[in-house]
């Protein structure tokens, strides 16, 4: 089984790249971030024609997040709120639609696209650590020791710095602050595994690049795009790849896709 995750910054944008590759890659689940566009509007008829079931949350213009599988998911849950069912505890973290998850032969497929957080010390830095801690506690109520969890999506944090092109003086960018980064290792310490550095440990793999200044082109990318796993789904897993060629194409996203190959 194949699963993707890919920010497409705006699907209706990227419609044909994504059938486009879905066609090449073969590709059973694809989580999908960033997609920009409320529930009505979205181009569900594009990939149900595909063999797809499309299930999605999104709002106008910003965020939003999807799920494309072959076959039906079960157990699906919206926003934290899904597990939740508690305002109190939520709050104002799913007013951004950026949670949807399901169940598929037995696997929990959380989808996340984690705030940017615009710059340190910004209200919007307060709240991408806001969020994350609400994430600890969501991923605690599946307990990944306990479930087959796979957990992916645009994280916006670069856990180390082998997985920035240029490391140095990153530690005051937002996306590689040590603040970012001990509040994502502790979502991780819950029991998950990054699954792209089983295979990739070494430096300059990169799932994103600026669209200015000549990012692709030049390869000054950041590692941002995550696929984790639980101790009990990580044997399975066959291969990750980051795949690079949609960011080569006209008009592209800023991000690659990242494909887990997971045995039955």
């Amino acid at each position: 089984m194949k699963i993707a995750t890919w920010n497409v910054n705006s699907i209706r944008t990227r419609e044909d790249h994504v059938k486009q590759w879905l066609g090449d890659q073969d590709i059973d689940i694809l989580c999908l971030q960033e997609t920009k566009v409320i529930d009505q509007d979205f181009p569900r008829q594009s990939f149900l024609d595909l063999g797809y079931q499309v299930y999605v949350f999104g709002q106008k213009a910003y965020n939003g997040v999807a799920i494309f599988s072959k076959k039906p998911l079960e157990s699906i849950d919206y926003g934290f709120n899904g597990i939740f069912n508690n305002q109190e505890k939520v709050g104002n973290l799913d007013e951004q639609k950026r949670v949807i998850s399901g169940v598929i032969d037995n696997i929990r497929i959380v989808n996340l696209y984690v705030p940017n957080g615009n710059s340190l010390g910004s209200e919007k830095y307060e709240y991408k650590l806001q969020w994350l801690e609400l994430l600890q506690e969501y991923l605690k109520t599946i307990d990944p020791q306990k479930t087959d969890l796979l957990v992916c999506g645009d994280f916006n944090i670069a856990l180390e710095d082998k997985d920035i092109y240029k490391p140095e003086g990153r530690e005051k960018h937002v996306m590689a602050t040590p603040t970012e980064r001990e509040a994502l290792k502790k979502v991780i310490d819950l029991g998950l595994e990054d699954v792209f550095r089983k295979f990739y440990p070494e430096e300059g793999h990169y799932s994103w690049w600026d669209y200015r200044q000549g990012g692709f082109a030049k390869n000054r990318g950041w590692r941002i795009d995550h696929i984790y796993l639980s101790p009990s789904l990580l044997p399975r897993a066959m291969d990750c790849v980051i795949d690079i060629e949609p960011r080569k194409l006209v008009k592209p996203s800023d991000h690659a896709p990242v494909i887990v190959e997971i045995s039955g």
